[in-house]
């Protein structure tokens, strides 16, 4: 069967969250997606923003990673996509005023293919005149202009999840809505999840966890239909851990910037492993500290006694390597976490390049988030996870 091909219009200064999440996810399922950019090229990058609730009357906006764009926006064939994509942030409230742009998204409304917007993404949902007429939803801010444009305004929930679908228009609030956006989506797509509903899976974080490696692999299981838990020690239910973006921007090493806070949705203390299918690890500076504690060191143990798959990505495995697992086994990590994990008695698996991942039996192991895609895709056929399409 051919493979389903997406498009995304991308921006300078769209939702972080809302363009990687929705595109690694997707790759991670075998769907093809191709990121432009009006007045871009392939390779050329698009800066992200960071957007979160400041406590005040709006939010406030940090910069995020660095996105790199993989086609050219002028030379784009609408025919050969199967849906698209549209993330928010503040790139839609100049590209819904780009006349390229409104036509594109018109040629996706007339062929009545798939079209998947959040946040501020529904400005050019309007601008296009795709939203007359049809129930959707949207950051609240953007409510004048959608009914406005004669859309049947759906009220966001406090939370920001909402999704609303309404035939091939797939429209959803925010970024912590990204799961079910996802989901209904890929659906959209014809795309068929069997695998994952009985499926439990347990993410171990800390402060200043990697960003990237957190959220993607956690709102993309999520996404499935798994039931996902994200723990800290000595935090509970409700409290958040502090992220941090690890960007490559030329220097010997990678920048680190401020970013979204993780909710977790567990106590550490009260979660019982024996429950859990999965292990995730991600990666990030927590990953120093996490290691120096035997309660997360036993976790670690539990699951590799059981022989339950185990994923840890960039500098997760330092903290397998602190557990005393990796001996025997083949693996890879952030390059900066080799020698911890040589120690340990591992065999050393370059990653070259980057996004390259491994499995040996039970465990994955990635060097960075570009390699998510794989990351998430190798630990969903461990899970025995499959999205058909």
């Amino acid at each position: 069967m051919a493979h389903k091909r997406v498009l995304v219009i991308c921006g300078d200064f769209m939702e972080d969250a809302e363009v990687m999440v929705p595109i690694q996810a997707l790759q991670a399922y075998g769907v093809f997606v191709d990121a432009v950019s009006p007045g871009k090229k392939a390779g050329d990058f698009c800066r992200t923003s960071v957007h979160q609730n400041s406590g005040h009357q709006n939010f406030y906006e940090r910069l995020g990673h660095n996105f790199k764009l993989n086609a050219t926006f002028d030379e784009i064939d609408a025919n050969c996509y199967d849906g698209l994509l549209m993330p928010g942030g503040r790139a839609p409230e100049y590209l819904c005023n780009n006349p390229s742009v409104v036509e594109l998204v018109t040629k996706f409304a007339i062929a009545g293919k798939p079209i998947a917007s959040v946040c501020h993404a529904g400005l050019t949902l309007a601008a296009a005149g795709v939203a007359e007429g049809r129930k959707c939803t949207g950051f609240p801010t953007i409510r004048p202009v959608l009914i406005a444009a004669g859309a049947h305004w759906i009220e966001p929930d406090e939370a920001l999840k909402r999704t609303v679908v309404d035939g091939n228009l797939i429209t959803a609030v925010a970024y912590p809505g990204n799961p079910e956006f996802i989901r209904h989506f890929v659906k959209a797509l014809g795309g068929k999840i069997t695998g994952s509903s009985s499926k439990r899976i347990l993410f171990l974080c800390g402060d200043f966890v990697e960003d990237y490696e957190v959220t993607v692999p956690f709102q993309s299981l999520k996404a499935l239909g798994c039931l996902v838990d994200a723990v800290c020690p000595n935090k509970k239910a409700g409290d958040f851990c502090l992220t941090a973006i690890h960007d490559f921007e030329g220097d010997q090493s990678y920048s680190l910037k401020p970013g979204y806070d993780f909710p977790l949705t567990a106590k550490f203390d009260e979660v019982s492993a024996s429950s859990y299918d999965a292990l995730v690890v991600p990666g990030g500076r927590s990953a120093e500290y996490l290691a120096l504690e035997e309660s997360v060191l036993n976790l670690i143990r539990h699951f590799m006694e059981c022989n339950k798959p185990i994923a840890a990505i960039s500098q997760g495995p330092q903290i397998l390597a602190a557990a005393d697992v990796l001996k025997g086994k083949k693996c890879t990590a952030y390059p900066e976490a080799k020698l911890n994990v040589t120690i340990a008695g591992a065999t050393w698996l370059e990653p070259d390049p980057i996004d390259l991942c491994f499995t040996d039996g039970n465990l994955v192991t990635g060097a960075a988030w570009p390699g998510h895609p794989d990351f998430i895709s190798k630990l969903m056929s461990l899970l025995g996870i499959q999205v058909t399409f």
